[in-house]
């Protein structure tokens, strides 16, 4: 593992990467056009078995702030996100998944806001697309959401969620295969009343076909055992839960079809 000698930055941003080369030099790019400069990227390679590590290795060699944690081989996300967080030196931890990327603005305009609404714990409208690239659909963002609130469907977008290590310390993802992110928040959300959203879409959330999280039955039985057995949720009220994320869900793709 290659420790930087840069000066302690103000963000460190956690980019995950699983055999992502389609689309990570797209994803690295947008961290290289932020207009907010003071911050390190900790790209944490999972085993990759595609050329990955080519796409990496430019970026990591042209400019100090970009660092490279290999791992020997496929952990998950939520283990290789936690090797960044582990030596995040940055006050505030953000997350940026391989095949999605943030708009020029997004550090910029998402710290001002969490330094105004004095929030240690913030999230994002975002753009999804298509295996292209191209923004197709708004997910907007409530202005906040609390720890019951966001059992009811998980409105904060991984790649648009920052918080403060000085306020929670560096918080680790839950080991799971699926809702590592989901129950990262609700661990969080334990800790502050409310999570503040910005509406503005700054991140841009790639959807491609045949990945997990566009299958919707395997989507739907992540979550009802996410509910029974990483929250310890009861039945009746997992059944709860459970039927308010359908509705959120649906909602959803029906907002979609209406565009």
């Amino acid at each position: 593992m290659w420790v930087s000698s840069m000066p302690k930055p103000e963000v460190s941003v956690v980019v995950p990467v699983f055999n992502s080369e389609a689309y990570l030099a797209a994803c690295l790019n947008s961290l290289l056009t932020q207009s907010y400069e003071d911050f390190e990227v900790l790209i944490v390679d999972d085993g990759s078995t595609d050329a990955s590590l080519h796409v990496i290795r430019p970026f990591v060699e042209k400019d100090s702030r970009f660092q490279l944690i290999k791992c020997d081989e496929n952990h998950g996300p939520a283990y290789a996100r936690n090797q960044g967080i582990a030596v995040a030196k940055g006050r505030y931890v953000a997350f940026l998944d391989s095949d999605d990327y943030w708009l020029p603005t997004k550090l910029e305009r998402q710290l001002a806001f969490m330094q105004e609404k004095s929030t240690p714990l913030s999230f994002t409208a975002y753009w999804r697309c298509d295996g292209e690239g191209e923004p197709k659909d708004l997910v907007s963002a409530p202005h906040q959401v609390d720890y019951f609130g966001l059992l009811k469907g998980n409105v904060m977008g991984c790649s648009t969620v920052m918080y403060d290590t000085a306020f929670f310390g560096r918080v680790l993802m839950p080991l799971l295969d699926k809702r590592q992110d989901f129950a990262l928040w609700l661990q969080l959300l334990k800790q502050v009343e409310v999570a503040r959203g910005l509406q503005e879409p700054l991140a841009v959330y790639r959807r491609r076909a045949g990945s997990l999280s566009s299958n919707k039955l395997v989507s739907a039985w992540a979550n009802w055992r996410f509910y029974r057995r990483q929250v310890g949720l009861g039945f009746l009220p997992a059944v709860y839960y459970f039927s308010c994320y359908a509705i959120y869900g649906l909602k959803k793709h029906c907002r979609k079809g209406r565009k």
